[in-house]
């Protein structure tokens, strides 16, 4: 089976090739550079060198506003668009961006995870690349993470075989895409302490994100989680600047942030709640704006896409997004592929074509080893092994892994987890009632069943 770090090509070669062997990274900050600019030098055309950066996945979340989605994974390890995870965007992000050096912080529920990044997230290890989860080693005691700065420091000893220049430190819970390598060209030529990677959102929703308010050169001169009172930007007060909890480190920066957050007994030793608003006061932050991000073979319509879907309505809404006939976001973009292992099934089959049974999908989105037998299907994403039985209809749906919905069913806004059997002449998404008596319902009402759940 080709496997995601074989389809990197020529980009893991060049990446490894252009690492320069430097020494440990100098104090940084406005109007400082621990290195000089990371153009320097560079002739037309080019790729700039780049230096050792390591890369820290944040995937230790529980996913709690997912469930039952994640009653048996960790949110980054849910399915998405068919045949993809949650994890597999930000690794297609980071690998596309030629950084091939990735550790995967994991905590709860994380088999599921492990499982697909070693199977699928396979690097050359000729070119001495990686991706590899680290769940809680306990190195300072026997507890778990206590936020996502305290799950960088308790893997310090990382940082410390890798020697990296910086570190990005990259959450595991959004769908889009973005080109890494640009932010880090940025973070290495301001040098900052601290790069923030900020999307501009509107300001009525700045209550759901940390919000940062940057000068005019993009120094961050404050950072406040969830403001009741936000400023919108000067050129446009309708927006404000949100993190997409992205960050690109200084390593000596980063060092130092973790121990000191480490020894300070009031902090919640959250990345973006404690570490990035010390470094904001001590002048070291800069903000990256994702709107200068470009990535290859991307359109006007999905450019600056993202979408965190860690609510059951934003999952949802976000997977119907992809079956538009003009998606919001484009999994076709084969310029910067979001890559993943495809399932060894035949392809997608249709079958019987008569009045009342005739096996279609329309609107939608269907994986291998699936098979629509007299059916109909509408406006919905079906994963890899599903079958829809004589006269069941399904719309507006997302159906995962080998789910079978019986002959005769009804299916209506309804994300149905693996392994689920829909009995035949079922109805699901047509009584509120009687399917919240039954099932969990999101807040607009989209109902949820979970993995192996039974249907009666």
């Amino acid at each position: 089976m080709l496997q995601a770090g074989d389809r990197l090509g020529h980009r893991a070669t060049v990446a490894a090739a252009d690492r320069p062997a430097t020494g440990p990274p100098r104090r940084v900050g406005p109007g400082r550079s621990d290195s000089g600019s990371g153009r320097a030098g560079c002739r037309s055309g080019t790729v700039p060198p780049m230096a050792r950066v390591l890369a820290m996945v944040l995937a230790g979340g529980e996913g709690k506003r997912l469930m039952p989605l994640t009653l048996d994974r960790a949110k980054p390890a849910v399915p998405f668009g068919g045949h993809y995870r949650i994890i597999d965007f930000v690794l297609s992000n980071l690998a596309n961006g030629g950084f091939l050096k990735i550790v995967v912080l994991t905590q709860y529920k994380s088999h599921s995870l492990d499982l697909h990044i070693s199977k699928t997230w396979r690097m050359s290890t000729l070119l001495g690349n990686y991706v590899t989860t680290v769940p809680a080693q306990m190195r300072h005691g026997p507890y778990w993470f206590s936020g996502s700065a305290d799950a960088l420091f308790q893997n310090l000893n990382i940082v410390g075989d890798e020697r990296p220049d910086y570190i990005a430190v990259f959450g595991a819970d959004h769908i889009y895409r973005m080109n890494p390598r640009q932010m880090y060209d940025a973070h290495r030529e301001s040098g900052a302490g601290v790069t923030v990677a900020g999307i501009r959102v509107p300001i009525g929703t700045a209550s759901q994100f940390g919000i940062m308010e940057p000068d005019r050169r993009g120094w961050i001169s404050q950072f406040v989680e969830k403001p009741a009172d936000p400023v919108g930007l000067p050129d446009s007060p309708g927006e404000v600047l949100a993190s997409m909890g992205n960050y690109m480190f200084t390593t000596e920066v980063l060092l130092d942030a973790l121990h000191a957050d480490a020894a300070d007994e009031e902090s919640r030793h959250d990345v973006g709640g404690n570490l990035v608003p010390a470094l904001v006061g001590q002048g070291l932050a800069k903000v990256y704006d994702f709107a200068d991000n470009v990535v290859p073979g991307a359109t006007d319509r999905d450019r600056g896409y993202w979408r965190d879907v860690g609510t059951l309505d934003s999952f949802y809404d976000a997977s119907m997004d992809l079956i538009s006939v003009h998606p919001v976001f484009n999994l076709y973009n084969r310029e910067w592929p979001i890559m993943t292992a495809l399932p060894e099934l035949a392809p997608a089959k249709f079958v019987f074509e008569e009045a009342g049974r005739t096996g279609q999908a329309v609107d939608s989105m269907v994986s291998a080893g699936v098979i629509v037998s007299g059916a109909t299907v509408r406006r919905s994403v079906l994963s890899p092994g599903v079958i829809v039985d004589s006269g069941a209809l399904v719309e507006d749906s997302v159906i995962m892994h080998d789910v079978r919905i019986g002959e005769g069913a009804v299916v209506r806004r309804a994300i149905i987890d693996k392994n689920v059997a829909v009995p035949p002449g079922a109805r699901i998404g047509i009584d509120p009632v009687a399917d919240r008596a039954r099932f969990a319902l999101s807040d607009n009402g989209v109902v949820v069943i979970g993995k192996g759940e039974r249907v009666a």
